[in-house]
């Protein structure tokens, strides 16, 4: 029984990322329910095509968001010729920011919206959101502070 679970979110995983990669720019199928389902797919690699359709999707250069996942834009180009999935601790924090990038929408409307959001300094600070975008703990906590915005929260 539990392979046969296993097994059909092995296969839903798939049919995700081979939707990023034809131009479905809906990362729902990547926002995962819990973290033991966000850390098995990390470990296993998210192909290159689903970071480029991604960085077009958030209107984000690529080099850019090469750069918060603390890889270079050339690293990221030779994964994607050498049909070379991203290592685990570069998946996760892609998939992390692919929720995050999810709730602000949702939150806020719109990317354009999240985006706008992600460079204004936080209440009482001189941080903005966007600075914490380059690891994964920083990810996580605005995910926390968005969902306390959206419960009517100060942040």
């Amino acid at each position: 029984m539990k392979t046969k679970s296993h097994k059909k979110e092995s296969e839903k995983s798939l049919v995700s990322e081979q939707a990023v990669a034809y131009g479905n720019t809906s990362y729902r199928n990547f926002v995962f329910q819990n973290d033991y389902s966000l850390v098995k797919k990390a470990k296993a690699g998210i192909q290159t095509d689903v970071f480029y359709t991604f960085a077009e999707s958030i209107k984000m250069p690529e080099k850019m968001l090469a750069s918060v996942l603390n890889l270079s834009p050339r690293t990221i180009s030779n994964y994607r010729e050498l049909n070379k999935s991203l290592e685990p601790n570069h998946s996760e924090h892609l998939l992390k920011l692919i929720a995050l990038f999810e709730k602000g929408k949702e939150f806020l409307g719109n990317i354009d919206e999240f985006n706008n959001w992600l460079e204004k300094p936080f209440w009482n600070s001189e941080e903005k959101p966007s600075d914490f975008l380059n690891t994964s703990g920083g990810v996580d906590l605005l995910i926390v502070r968005l969902e306390r915005m959206a419960q009517g929260y100060p942040i």
